[in-house]
């Protein structure tokens, strides 16, 4: 076996595995120029969202400065995917400079089975976003975020969760990073080329009809 070993404060460490043999010979890490640093731990977290959901994201502190820090919330792609506990270069690079890094797994995050999945249907910009509000109000209660300083970002779902953010909640995000996000959800659908067809008919029944909802 081929075997890649993640954990949350070391790069990626690759192993050869012999299984008559019963031994492991290491191979590779990914970055090895990280070995010489100690890199920030990944903290599992749990809240409640305002309607009672019970929400769990992951929490990276950056290893010096006092609370609160400045905090930017880091909202993952999909939306139906999710956060996971190990190396993730991003909140590593926020941490390093000075920033705690906040992921969620909204509602329609998968790996909570289908009832948390479906909690998220046509809740783009609503509950789902409620979720990643509630987030910050946890992490500010907590005294982990400085509520002056709290910023928003992430790809895909994640760029129009931190334009959502900056649109409906201004008062509480100082700033956000879209990247290439959507802005507008009707031309999104519109603009789907043919070969996306079975994503956009599951889109559709996720988002919402633009035509008609």
């Amino acid at each position: 076996w081929i075997v890649g070993f993640n954990n949350d404060a070391t790069p990626l460490k690759y192993y050869i595995y012999d299984r008559k043999e019963r031994r492991a010979e290491f191979l590779f890490t990914h970055r090895p120029a990280l070995l010489r640093y100690k890199l920030a731990p990944m903290n599992p977290v749990m809240f409640h969202s305002r309607d009672g959901l019970k929400i769990q994201g992951y929490l990276t502190l950056p290893k010096q400065g006092v609370k609160p820090f400045p905090l930017v919330l880091f909202v993952h792609g999909g939306p139906w995917m999710r956060d996971g506990w190990g190396y993730e270069p991003e909140a590593q690079w926020l941490a390093d400079r000075g920033y705690a890094c906040l992921q969620v797994n909204f509602r329609g995050s998968t790996g909570f089975g289908k009832a948390f999945v479906n909690a998220g249907d046509k809740e783009w910009g609503r509950k789902m976003q409620d979720d990643l509000t509630d987030a910050v109000a946890w992490a500010v209660r907590e005294g982990i975020a400085d509520p002056k300083r709290v910023g928003i970002m992430g790809a895909s779902y994640g760029g129009y969760a931190a334009l959502a953010g900056a649109a409906f909640t201004p008062k509480t995000f100082r700033c956000a990073i879209d990247m290439f996000g959507p802005s507008d959800l009707g031309a999104l659908i519109r603009s789907m080329p043919p070969y996306w067809s079975v994503e956009k008919s599951n889109i559709m029944r996720r988002m919402g009809d633009p035509d008609k909802e």
